[in-house]
Parts: C-alpha cells; sequence; structure tokens
C-alpha cells in the first residue's frame, strides 16, 4: 500500500523488503509504527531527525541505487540498521557510520542478530568522509543535510553513486 505506489516495483527490492524484517530494528517501544508511512523515533527525548526514515522513502532510495554484489558501500547515519543490513545484502560489503554512541551500539546489535555478515558499524561523524577507506562505489546519507559535503563525493568511484536528503 505504501510502496508500490511511489514506483518501487523491482522485484529485487520488494523480495528484499520482504525478507528483512524492518519491526527488529524498530525500537520495542515504537513496534506498532514499524510499518506506518511516517518516521519512527528512534530515541525517546532525542533531537528532531533522530529516526527512520519512511518505508517507502528507504525503499525508494534503495531501488534508485541499483546496488551489485561487488560493490563496496558507505553509509552514514546508521540509526537503528535497518539501511545498512538492506544494504548488506545487495553489496560485498557495507561500512556504516553514527555519530551518536548509542545508537551505534543498537544498530551493532540489531545487525549482529539480523544482518547478513558483511556490514561494519562504526561510531564515527560521516560528514567529512574517510579517504584512507575510499573510494566507495556507493554512499549513502540515510540523516538528511542542507548540502552534500564535497569530501564524499570526492570518495566516489567513477560512476559511483550518492544518495541524500538534501
Amino acid at each position: 500500500q505504501q510502496i508500490r505506489p511511489w514506483d518501487v516495483l523491482d522485484p529485487g527490492v520488494l523480495a528484499l523488503l520482504a525478507r528483512v524484517r524492518r519491526e527488529e530494528f524498530v525500537p520495542p517501544a515504537h513496534r506498532a509504527l514499524a510499518f506506518v508511512d511516517t518516521q519512527v523515533p528512534l530515541l525517546d527525548g532525542a533531537p528532531q531527525g533522530t529516526c527512520m526514515l519512511e518505508p517507502r522513502v528507504e525503499a525508494r532510495l534503495l531501488q534508485e541505487l541499483r546496488v551489485q554484489p561487488h560493490e563496496r558501500v558507505r553509509e552514514g547515519g546508521a540509526g537503528s540498521g535497518f539501511m545498512a543490513c538492506l544494504l548488506g545484502h545487495q553489496a560485498a560489503s557495507v561500512l556504516t557510520l553514527e555519530i551518536r554512541a548509542d545508537l551505534a551500539r543498537g544498530a551493532g546489535d540489531n545487525l549482529a542478530a539480523a544482518g547478513p555478515g558483511n556490514v561494519q558499524v562504526r561510531q564515527a561523524d560521516g560528514s567529512g568522509g574517510l579517504p584512507d577507506e575510499a573510494p566507495f562505489d556507493v554512499i549513502v546519507l540515510s540523516d538528511s543535510v542542507a548540502q552534500v559535503p564535497r569530501a564524499l563525493l570526492e570518495q566516489l568511484t567513477v560512476g559511483g553513486r550518492l544518495v541524500a536528503v538534501v
């Protein structure tokens, strides 16, 4: 009801969304919101924006990226680890960064329980990029930004893709 009307029709993406249990990445207090078309808060009392994106937005981003099995992915804003888990099922490897220690720990726990095993969670501010670990085929900013940092664009492979909510 939410995802297909947003033109998410890729059979691989739809199958992946059916296989990875989003509700396992939603905080217990908000599990009833796991499939509601709204952002789900990750931390009570936290600043605005500390949340999971709407399922339709995550699905659309995943479809547009067209991640391939040989690609290296870097994500900024691990949150609960859900998007990193989805990406991990498609890519060779995923490095996801989370600036908040509590969220990084939670994402790591969620991914250990439900992840594909090729996702690494690191507590770090990813806005400046990771020049020592670049290049990346895909860069995903799962949190919103006012402007895409130039340093991230410079860390893409030739033909690489970056997706962000600006």
